[in-house]
């Protein structure tokens, strides 16, 4: 019924529109314009969305059914019209068009519009009067081609000002490029602007993709070299020709007899709503230039018509294509007077084969990325919903998404260590995971110990300004857990963060607040995380303290056994050659390197110590 009230709101409208090429605007009721599109004829075009019983899409339909006026602009050809429609899309991104999804930009390779031109690498175009090349898919190709260049030709890469009044006042002097030969420095006058005029040229012909009159340009003046016997400058020329001969075996060679031609595929993805093309630009029989793009279909397009806007995508950011472009399926429209057509045979069509497979590839990576952030996403809203639980359960106010939990360690009283576990949005953050050597507790003092931690702990955060946990857990029952909310409460964060303790016998929750603990489902979601951030702050806890008792062992063993000096030490080592053999060394084998009394001393020390078979 909707559909047939907006019909009689631009039907007055329709009734104008004249039969000639143009592009159209569908305006909301709020005159934001939610659609752009072209047409051959405009009348034609325009009335088939709103013509009764005509079967449209469901998003088509969504998107008639907001049009409350339209606007229209005619113009010479379709081709205009393709290329007006292209710009309008870029400027106005209306809701409901086809728009380009790669947000990212390519780079290009400019040769600079500036005496002696700089060759680099750019991702914005400036419109100065300088050559840009490209798009390149990979950064990296670039920088090959740059490095190639430089080799290739002694091109500067500062970013001086070499005017010619510049260069004759004597303002600059050579650079460590200009010393190490990389440059002939044309900033001292040593290079004449023709000479470098001829590197350019050849880079240029190079990025053009003509790298065989390059090569034969090097042959001619390799000969030429010889035979005036100059044989250092022949050898310097023939070094360049390796280069480019190396540079252009790596090209995909398609055909010597193919000229400059383009070639664009696109693959339509319904499943997804999107498009997937492939450009490629052969010149010199090979493969100079290579790019995927996306597009998001906002309503259902035809392939003609999507495979129209990339062509003209490409001409805008090119500046022209070349004359000859072959394709998989016409297009809906040519942007300019190029010769499209769809080849049945031959070197062309292998063209288009190779071209295809590459959109094909394209579009199957990006839906296994597609897949992969949905299982992120699945896996993120798992994630949340075990916090939300969690919170509810232990009664807090702000939602879990940053976890610590603390757990002491020691061996009757030995070598006593804490370690302290964090959870970033229910996942561990080993950087942040902590250990603590205890400083201030002499003997078995867990209690003790914990305050100690917790208050160094959260001193240090807010010392930093780092940012506080929502949620704190202690491995322990109720004696651990007072030892930490005494902590926190001499720092002022009783109120600010929720500590609870769980216990191992029974899996209890003690929490401050109650003098009963809590017992959560064996099953629950919250009881298994908490459960994963305790065994996690044990194993983290005990592999510390392994790693502190056999230091202490280490320096016991040798210096603070009574009887044992440093000749001891010295034959003890000197005979098993590492501590780890003495620890594992019997009685007997110890006797026959030092007496049997002292022998006897050191292996129940060992033994005591819990180190040794």
């Amino acid at each position: 019924m909707y559909f047939y009230d907006v019909m009689s709101n631009v039907a007055d409208q329709l009734t104008l529109l004249p039969h000639q090429s143009g592009v159209y605007k569908f305006l909301n009721k709020d005159g934001k314009v939610i659609y752009v599109g072209k047409a051959k004829d405009l009348k034609k075009r325009v009335s088939q969305y709103f013509t009764p019983g005509r079967n449209l899409s469901v998003k088509t339909r969504r998107m008639v059914s907001q049009v409350d006026s339209l606007q229209y602009t005619v113009v010479e050809t379709e081709s205009d019209a393709l290329l007006l429609e292209n710009n309008l899309i870029k400027t106005i991104q209306p809701r409901y068009n086809i728009l380009l999804k790669d947000d990212k930009t390519f780079p290009w390779i400019c040769v600079k519009n500036e005496p002696f031109p700089r060759v680099m690498q750019t991702r914005r175009m400036v419109r100065d009067g300088s050559l840009y090349f490209g798009p390149y898919t990979s950064s990296y190709y670039c920088k090959q081609l740059l490095q190639l260049f430089h080799t290739l030709y002694p091109l500067r890469t500062c970013t001086l000002q070499l005017a010619p009044q510049m260069i004759a006042q004597g303002k600059y002097r050579k650079c460590l490029q200009a010393h190490i030969g990389r440059c002939k420095a044309p900033c001292v006058g040593e290079e004449s602007e023709q000479n470098y005029e001829g590197y350019i040229q050849a880079v240029v012909s190079i990025l053009k993709g003509d790298a065989a009159s390059v090569r034969k340009l090097l042959e001619e003046q390799m000969k030429a070299a010889v035979d005036i016997l100059d044989f250092e400058q022949a050898q310097k020329f023939k070094e360049q020709w390796d280069a480019l001969t190396r540079y252009q075996a790596r090209s995909v060679i398609v055909s010597p007899r193919l000229s400059d031609i383009d070639v664009f595929s696109l693959v339509v993805e319904d499943k997804v709503s999107m498009a997937f093309g492939n450009f490629l630009r052969v010149s010199g029989g090979a493969v100079i230039q290579s790019l995927n793009v996306k597009y998001k279909l906002n309503i259902e397009e035809e392939p003609a018509a999507v495979l129209s806007l990339f062509m003209a995508d490409m001409k805008e950011q090119l500046g022209s294509l070349s004359r000859e472009i072959v394709v998989p399926f016409l297009p809906e429209a040519v942007p300019g007077d190029n010769r499209v057509y769809i080849p049945k045979k031959g070197d062309k069509k292998t063209l288009v084969s190779l071209s295809m497979r590459n959109a094909v590839n394209y579009r199957n990576e990006q839906l296994r990325l597609l897949e992969s952030l949905d299982k992120r996403t699945v896996r993120g809203q798992k994630i949340h919903k075990i916090l939300v639980r969690l919170k509810e359960d232990l009664r807090m106010e702000q939602l879990p998404v940053h976890i610590e939990c603390f757990d002491n360690s020691n061996l009757h009283g030995s070598h006593p260590v804490a370690a302290c576990v964090v959870f970033r949005n229910g996942v561990p953050s080993k950087k942040d995971y902590r250990h603590f050597a205890i400083k201030s507790i002499e003997g078995p003092d867990d209690f003790a110990s914990m305050t100690e931690v917790v208050t160094r702990r959260y001193s240090r955060l807010l010392k930093e300004e780092s940012p506080l946990p929502q949620l704190v857990v202690i491995d322990g029952g109720k004696g651990q857990l007072s030892a930490a909310f005494v902590a926190l409460d001499s720092l002022g964060l009783a109120e600010k963060i929720t500590v609870i303790g769980l216990a191992k016998r029974l899996e209890e929750i003690y929490l401050v607040t109650d003098k009963t603990p809590l017992f959560l489902d064996k099953n629950s979601s919250s009881l298994r995380i908490l459960m994963q951030l305790r065994n996690e702050a044990h194993r983290f806890g005990i592999a510390f303290h392994r790693t502190k008792r056999s230091a202490g062992f280490a320096r016991s063993v040798l210096s603070d056994i009574p009887g044992v000096g440093p000749r001891t030490m010295e034959k003890l080592l000197g005979h098993f050659g590492s501590l780890k053999r003495i620890t594992l060394a019997t009685e007997t084998e110890l006797a026959r390197i030092i007496p049997a009394k002292l022998a006897a001393k050191i292996r129940e020390f060992i033994i005591n110590q819990g180190t040794g078979s």
